[in-house]
């Protein structure tokens, strides 16, 4: 292993971090915690986190600072500028942040600069230009009184005010940001809450936001469990909206909690995600999605592949690669970038994972490992399930790790039927190169996003969002700045 040398910068940033990132500084007050390595188990730093009282007070100052007009008052031109500097600092920075990302999440470095930056820097672009087309519209109209008046209706769209928003901690970065441009593309205030894994990137991105010439308290970061500093903000009367990706179970408390003061809420939820591999399709294209798709960040992804519907006739040769593939995997810290398998997030996702694999080996299935990986830190080894049928736990449930379960099918409709029999339906993908099947199938599997011979594959440009129990609302696109907007009617009478 050859691990890269941890920047000036990282370690400048690590000095200075004390706690919540509020009106524009760090605050060195509530429990201290320790932030750790996944790759040793070991402190990276140490960092105060905040509560309920700190929670209201970083909403009432993220108020003030809408309600004072010092960010929603500027020209939407002015807005779009500032956050294009901020993409130029983000870029400017991309191996601090990536570093960052991958000392305390324990992703591949290459993925950190790949995607968690370089996607980033992309999606902060596209959304800062959505600041100067936000838009209304006239309509015609047909009102019948009083008798002989005319009337000019239009609408027109205004930022919400308040945004809370609270994010996950496997791309604590990218989907902080998912979160953050829009709604100050917008005209919003926001105040964010990282998971308590994953705080650091998120601080940065705080002192770079400022540095691009987003106001003082404009964008406030409160540090903090869930059940505490997340409860509150969801519930919190000058929230609003609400925007939030995690599990299905907490998203529900979250929207709860939303309704109860009428805030908008969206939330981003779990899935269970299905590849389809048809009889015709490309098997070794298959395989190498399969692989992407469902080991791609540990198969901590939300939209990750995670069960695999395959044709019979290419079961066995789709498993045996798949699981020739993982045998070539060698394992390291996400800071080495050879190295193909890295931990997980904590002790206690490698303790769940790892709980899955046992129960499934105690009904039956089959399931082959890949090499081993270092007994300190947090790893799981790559693993390829088969002998499983639909029914199990592990076929059913968001594992949220490098496991992959493959149920061979005869017939296309029984293997629609399972695809769509779940309670999840974030996303899926088809794998055919017949264009009729594909054309006919895609509208028929209930999932928020389908891709066809691709897996795991996001534009800024391309809604993204869940069906069933896996959403509500849309990241990215129009629809998204769109979720941050009040649509109001006027209408005039002359």
């Amino acid at each position: 292993m050859s691990q890269i040398t941890t920047a000036q910068g990282v370690q400048d940033f690590l000095a200075r971090a004390t706690g919540s990132f509020i009106d524009g500084g760090f605050l060195q007050e509530g429990r201290a915690f320790e932030v750790l390595d996944p790759s040793t188990g070991q402190a990276l730093t140490t960092l105060h986190e905040g509560d309920r009282a700190l929670a209201d007070r970083a909403v009432a100052l993220t108020k003030e600072s809408f309600e004072d007009g010092r960010w929603s008052g500027l020209t939407p031109a002015a807005r779009e500028r500032i956050l294009l500097r901020f993409a130029d600092l983000v870029e400017a920075h991309t191996e601090e942040l990536a570093q960052l990302e991958t000392l305390n999440q324990g992703k591949s470095i290459n993925i950190s600069r790949g995607v968690d930056v370089g996607f980033s820097v992309d999606f902060i672009r596209y959304m800062a230009g959505w600041a100067t087309k936000l838009e209304g519209s006239t309509r015609d109209v047909s009102i019948g009184m009083p008798e002989g008046a005319r009337f000019n209706v239009y609408t027109l769209r205004q930022p919400l005010g308040v945004v809370a928003a609270i994010v996950p901690w496997n791309f604590p970065m990218m989907i902080a940001l998912w979160k953050l441009v829009p709604a100050l593309a917008a005209g919003c205030t926001v105040v964010l809450k990282p998971a308590s894994e994953t705080p650091l990137s998120v601080l940065r991105l705080a002192e770079l936001a400022l540095e691009a010439g987003v106001p003082k308290g404009v964008f406030n970061v409160v540090l903090g469990s869930g059940s505490v500093v997340g409860t509150r903000l969801a519930e919190h009367p000058d929230v609003k909206k609400v925007t939030f990706t995690g599990s299905t179970e907490v998203g529900k408390v979250v929207g709860h909690a939303a309704v109860e003061h009428m805030a908008h809420f969206s939330l981003e939820l779990g899935g269970k995600n299905p590849m389809l591999v048809l009889e015709d399709a490309d098997l070794e294209k298959a395989v190498n999605g399969a692989l992407m798709g469902g080991l791609f960040n540990q198969g901590q992804v939300c939209a990750a592949a995670s069960r695999f519907y395959v044709h019979r006739s290419i079961h066995d040769a789709f498993c045996a690669q798949m699981a020739g593939a993982v045998d070539t995997m060698q394992a390291g810290p996400g800071m080495d970038p050879q190295a193909q398998v890295n931990p997980l997030v904590s002790k206690r996702q490698q303790e769940s994972v790892r709980g899955y694999l046992d129960r499934a080996r105690e009904q039956g299935a089959t399931i082959h490992i890949g090499n081993d990986v270092p007994a300190e830190g947090f790893y799981v080894s790559p693993a390829i399930i088969s002998g499983a049928d639909h029914a199990m736990e592990v076929a059913r449930e968001e594992v949220f790790g490098p496991v992959l379960t493959v149920i061979p099918f005869d017939d296309e409709e029984d293997a629609l039927r399972m695809v769509n029999d779940s309670e999840l339906g974030l996303a899926a993908s088809l794998w055919t190169n017949d264009l009729s099947k594909a054309m006919a199938l895609t509208p028929r599997i209930e999932a928020g996003t389908v891709w066809v011979n691709t897996h795991v594959t996001l534009d800024p440009a391309m809604p993204f969002g869940g069906l069933k129990m896996s959403g509500l609302g849309k990241e990215f696109g129009p629809e998204a700045v769109n979720a941050y907007t009040e649509l109001k009617s006027v209408c005039i009478a002359y």
